[in-house]
């Protein structure tokens, strides 16, 4: 199996107002292969995002290391992390972050026209990919016409767009009924399956962990594996 992203070691440490360290990350080590979702759960406040983020090149952690398709990532400059977000690393977040002022189509066809690709070719893109998430009837509305599902399918095929490597999901149901929940942890299942990216969930949603192949929990800054059937204690 081919790894996609793999954490060595990776350390946080924030520093209160009072001066006082405080470690939320404390020598954490992760991977994620190619067509394997993983997911990781834990108590609000556990760190789980703080992972993510700096998984996904969005913030550098205290120490160690983060590689991404074999390559380091830590230690690059702000620019170089930007060019490996968007070309390697897709986010979907609890709230969409659609671009209000865009329709599906543009906004899905966004992080193409930030490399540079050409509109026509950039919008073809985005025009496959929200027919693949069921919103092929939807490519002119913009978000607010949208219901709260269809944004969040969206902000999948958004993440999707530049054929990353990886997946990084922050909670991404955390803001559905119950339907719309399913019909998207179903999609990222799909995603995984046909595709085969690599995708990290951040959730406490016990449907969507069942789904991952491995579930792994975040508790004083440390990761473990959770069993199989272990999945209800730990969510």
């Amino acid at each position: 199996m081919t790894v996609v992203l793999e954490g060595r070691e990776i350390r946080k440490t924030y520093v209160g107002g009072d001066g006082v360290p405080l470690d939320v990350l404390c020598g954490v080590n992760v991977s994620v292969n190619r067509g394997e979702m993983i997911a990781i759960v834990g108590e609000s406040g556990s760190g789980k995002s703080t992972l993510l983020h700096i998984l996904g090149a969005l913030d550098r952690p205290t120490g160690g290391t983060v590689l991404l398709q074999g390559q380091a990532v830590t230690g690059r400059s702000d620019s170089e992390l930007a060019k490996v977000r968007n070309r390697a690393v897709g986010f979907v977040f609890q709230f969409h972050h659609l671009l209000r002022e865009f329709s599906a189509l543009e906004n899905v066809a966004m992080p193409l026209r930030i490399q540079g690709e050409a509109p026509a070719d950039a919008e073809r893109r985005a025009r496959v990919l929200l027919e693949r998430v069921g919103l092929g009837g939807r490519l002119h509305h913009r978000p607010s016409e949208l219901s709260g599902g269809e944004q969040q399918r969206a902000a999948v095929a958004r993440a999707l767009a530049a054929e990353p490597g990886v997946v990084l999901a922050d909670e991404p149901s955390g803001n559905l009924d119950h339907a719309n929940a399913e019909r998207l942890h179903g999609l990222l299942a799909e995603v995984v399956r046909d595709l085969g990216v690599a995708m990290v969930v951040v959730t406490h949603n016990r449907s969507l962990a069942d789904r991952a192949h491995a579930v792994y929990q975040l508790e004083e800054g440390r990761l473990s594996v959770v069993p199989p059937g272990g999945v209800r204690s730990a969510v």
